[in-house]
């Protein structure tokens, strides 16, 4: 039986919906209640259910786009199991409590972990975006899955209303997985506070340098919709945009950017199951 406090009863609420949805990001606008730390506090957070996860069932694959086993998962049932212990253990910390460095990995692997959760729960699905928390929603990050300090929480939550304004840190993108093949890669390790700095930087260095982060064929610049989605992360600007790729690319990228002033973008939005 799963606890309440993730809400599986939500998903009764995936109904279908004809027609497009323009996926259009939230704002950045903090949730004040989670504005909060003691850095005093040296403490630790155990993520070591969500990396024995991962060991078992995200697949690195020759395309460069990690693939997680939703279908292995699901049939799997103690794993399942401990996808969902792992996330009540966290939901029955106070993350403020402990100091910025421990809340940020607590967050994006909570974020991910609870991904993963809503697609398993679901699967087999084409798109996360087929799970829907309404009418007019195009994907499951308005549904309240989880609650902690009895504030209730969406991935939308999570992502625009504390990740997003309290670190302004635009690698947070290269960490959120939204179970997409557009999407930057699930790290195969879980964050924490002493390997943080470095997944982001990874996570940037690769997307940038994959196709689906830049690609540059028969003369046009073509990148990730991210960029766009998040445009004012990058200084509200096609040249903010640009200077931030040209920083990660590989030398050889980076040169070729240098011919670029516009860009398209695009996004693919099917599953990155096996």
């Amino acid at each position: 039986m799963i606890h309440a406090r993730v809400l599986v009863a939500t998903f009764a609420l995936a109904i279908s919906f004809l027609g497009t949805v323009t996926l259009a990001a939230p704002k950045s606008e903090l949730i004040p209640y989670w504005d909060a730390s003691d850095e005093s506090n040296s403490a630790s957070i155990d993520h070591s259910e969500w990396q024995q996860l991962l060991d078992k069932y995200l697949r690195e694959h020759p395309s460069g786009i990690n693939r997680f086993d939703y279908g292995a998962l699901k049939e799997e049932r103690e794993d399942y199991e401990l996808l969902i212990d792992y996330l009540l253990r966290l939901s029955d910390l106070d993350p403020r409590s402990y100091s910025r460095s421990e809340q940020l990995p607590f967050w994006i692997n909570f974020y991910n972990a609870l991904t993963v959760y809503v697609v398993t729960g679901r699967f087999p699905v084409k798109s996360i975006k087929d799970i829907k928390s309404g009418t007019f929603d195009s994907g499951p990050w308005n549904l309240k899955l989880a609650t902690i300090q009895d504030q209730e929480l969406t991935l939308n939550n999570i992502e625009h209303g504390i990740l997003r304004p309290i670190w302004k840190d635009s690698r947070i993108h290269y960490a959120l997985n939204c179970a997409s093949l557009g999407c930057p890669n699930l790290a195969t390790k879980a964050y924490r506070s002493d390997n943080t700095e470095e997944l982001l930087e990874a996570g940037a260095r690769e997307y940038i340098n994959h196709p689906r982060g830049v690609l540059i064929k028969n003369n046009r610049l073509t990148v990730s919709s991210i960029y766009e989605w998040y445009r004012d992360e990058f200084e509200n600007s096609d040249e903010g945009v640009l200077s931030h790729l040209s920083r990660y690319a590989k030398p050889e990228l980076a040169e070729q950017l240098k011919k670029f002033k516009k860009y398209k973008h695009t996004y693919d939005w099917k599953l990155n199951a096996p």
